[in-house]
C-alpha cells in the first residue's frame, strides 16, 4: 500500500511539473511583445544564418549573413524576400509563418496540446495545419520559443534555431515596412 501511495505522489508530481511548463510558455509567450534572435536555419539540408526581430502579432524583420544582401520582412499581411537579385512577395496567410507569428493561435494550440520533452532542456509541441507540419520547440528552463521546424506539401523540410534571444526590446515599427523592389 505505501509503494502504491508513493507511485501516485510520484505520477502527481510529474504531472503537476508538465502542466506547470506548459502554462510557464503560455505565460511567457503572453508577457513577450517582441523578440531579437540570432539564428541558423536550413532547408533540404542548405544553412543559412542571420539576426530577425520579431513583433507581435505577425511581423518580422530577418537579416541573413550572406552575400546577396538577403532580407526576409513581414508586416503582418504580406511576405518579402529580396536579394541584391531578386524580389518576391507572398501573402502571409499562404505560409507557414503566418501561425508562427501569431501568438494567440500558437497559445490556443500549446494549451490544446500535450508537449513532447525532448531532453532535460527542450520540449516541442507538433500540429499540422494547412498541410503544413510544424513543430516548435521551446527552451524548459527559460520557457522561450528556441526554433521550429516545418515540413511543407512538397516535403520540404526547413529546421530554425534561435539564440541569443532578447524579449521587449524597443523595436522601431519602420523596420516592417515592407522594402521596394529596386
Amino acid at each position: 500500500m505505501k509503494i502504491f501511495i508513493i507511485l501516485l505522489l510520484l505520477i502527481c508530481s510529474a504531472f503537476k511539473t508538465l502542466a506547470s511548463t506548459k502554462q510557464n510558455i503560455i505565460q511567457n509567450l503572453k508577457d513577450t511583445q517582441n523578440v531579437s534572435f540570432n539564428f541558423e536555419q536550413s532547408i533540404n539540408g542548405k544553412t543559412e544564418n542571420g539576426n530577425c526581430k520579431i513583433k507581435y502579432p505577425k511581423k518580422i524583420y530577418c537579416k541573413y549573413n550572406l552575400f546577396n544582401k538577403k532580407i526576409l520582412v513581414s508586416n503582418g499581411k504580406s511576405l518579402v524576400i529580396k536579394t541584391s537579385t531578386s524580389y518576391f512577395i507572398y501573402p502571409l496567410e499562404k505560409t507557414y509563418l503566418d501561425l508562427i507569428l501569431n501568438k494567440k493561435y500558437l497559445i490556443k494550440k500549446i494549451h490544446d496540446m500535450n508537449e513532447k520533452k525532448i531532453s532535460e532542456e527542450l520540449i516541442n509541441f507538433s500540429f499540422n495545419e494547412n498541410n503544413n507540419q510544424i513543430i516548435i520547440y521551446f527552451d524548459k528552463n527559460t520557457y522561450n520559443l528556441i526554433g521550429w521546424q516545418t515540413l511543407d506539401i512538397y516535403q520540404n523540410l526547413s529546421i530554425t534555431f534561435l539564440s541569443s534571444i532578447v524579449k521587449n526590446q524597443k523595436i522601431d515599427d519602420n523596420l516592417f515596412n515592407l522594402p521596394t523592389q529596386d
